[in-house]
């Protein structure tokens, strides 16, 4: 550790690293944001790499960001796996020179690439670690960090992260992005929050409505799915589609051929005709589509269920259907909790869709009690408990078990 060299003492240094995807670099943003609203003067340094979204995003929410090389774990034996040892040995050597130069008083590692080569220079200069992780099963960086950790922070239980002796590991939830924190205190005043929100996407506030996506991308199974039930959920809600870059014209094509042209609305204020079938490929405010929602139908990513659990919102959990099921691990709990359906990519059809769908929304009670399970599993303070044990490892105090 760093601290306590020349007048350095008074001032906290934290460097927090993560990056590659929205799922990492968003909640480290927002531990940084919980930082600095609890102390000011923090020096907050961001360490990525130069491919990740954190090029862009990090400098745009106003932090320093310093890069590695993107160095991913060999998975098999070929010629990378030879290369790897030096490789890896070199990006901790430039982790070292980032947290001597920047005087780290603390490490706060949230997976992925750049992670790992940050979480090894820590160990060997003896500063505290943290490690953030937010899916059910922890990833490769994750698991050999938190054989360094000093404190571990969780959004689910058994997430197969091994802590040292005396280690705590506890379960604080997702940092909040600022605009679903912010919806979270304004769902206190729901009827109003609701009427903003709709106001904003030109949607009518007093009618039901379901809101679907497949994350930036899209999903096209579920697009098809829904699409071909639009005529059985629109005479149940109204239906925001979100339906990822370079999808919405199939949904466009399916809608028409089954319910008419006229039922197709653009979502937004300068939206067109009359129609409840609202589709647009991406929807950059998320926070109103929560508002207004009262049933979402979307993939299950970390960051997408824990978000939902956040707002209170009853949603129907449709899995990746490809990699290790970690979408499923990720969903099952608040399932399990009474919060959400979970749903077989291959079982989520139309037909399915037209006969469970419809009837959740025809139960009005139905969905308040999976909204009130859903609330109460959710979390919405985890970046400003973070940022609390952050700052309490950097003055030296431990958190133990």
């Amino acid at each position: 550790m760093l601290r306590g060299m020349g007048n350095r003492e008074e001032r906290v240094h934290v460097v927090l690293a993560g990056g590659g995807t929205a799922g990492h670099v968003n909640p480290l943003l927002s531990v940084a944001d919980a930082i600095r609203a609890e102390r000011p003067d923090a020096s907050i340094t961001v360490v990525g790499t130069e491919s990740g979204l954190e090029h862009d995003l990090v400098p745009q929410a106003g932090y320093r960001l310093e890069t590695i090389e993107k160095l991913p774990f060999p998975r098999s034996l070929n010629a990378a796996t030879f290369a790897f040892p030096g490789k890896w040995m070199s990006e901790v050597r430039k982790a070292k020179a980032i947290l001597a130069r920047h005087h780290a008083d603390v490490v706060v590692g949230f997976g992925g690439y750049a992670s790992a080569p940050v979480y090894r220079a820590a160990k060997r200069m003896h500063i505290p670690i943290v490690i953030h992780e937010q899916n059910a099963k922890a990833g490769m960086a994750n698991k050999l960090g938190a054989k360094w950790a000093d404190y571990i922070a969780t959004v689910y239980d058994n997430t197969g992260l091994e802590a040292p002796k005396g280690v705590r590991i506890e379960r604080v939830g997702l940092p909040l992005r600022p605009v679903i924190a912010r919806l979270c205190k304004d769902l206190d005043t729901p009827r109003l929050a609701r009427v903003e929100a709709a106001s904003a996407l030109g949607v009518d506030p007093t009618r039901p409505l379901i809101l679907i996506t497949g994350g930036s991308l899209g999903a096209a199974s579920i697009n098809t799915a829904v699409a071909g039930a639009c005529t059985e959920l629109l005479s149940r809600a109204q239906v925001i589609h979100l339906t990822g870059k370079g999808k919405i014209q199939d949904v466009k094509r399916i809608v028409s051929e089954r319910a008419g042209a006229d039922v197709l609305n653009d979502l937004g204020l300068e939206h067109v005709g009359h129609g409840d079938y609202h589709a647009v490929e991406y929807l950059q405010r998320m926070d109103l589509a929560f508002a207004c929602a009262d049933l979402t139908i979307c993939r299950a990513g970390a960051g997408t269920v824990a978000e939902l659990a956040a707002v209170g919102m009853p949603a129907i959990y449709v899995p990746l259907p490809f990699g290790n099921g970690e979408q499923r691990f990720n969903a099952q709990p608040v399932v399990e909790a009474g919060g959400g359906l979970l749903v077989d990519d291959a079982d989520f059809t139309s037909s399915w869709v037209a006969e469970h769908v419809v009837s959740l929304m025809e139960d009005q009670q139905g969905l308040q009690r999976l909204a009130d399970a859903a609330w109460k599993f959710g979390t919405r303070d985890a970046a400003q408990i973070m940022a609390k044990r952050v700052l309490a490892l950097a003055g030296g105090a431990s958190i133990m078990e």
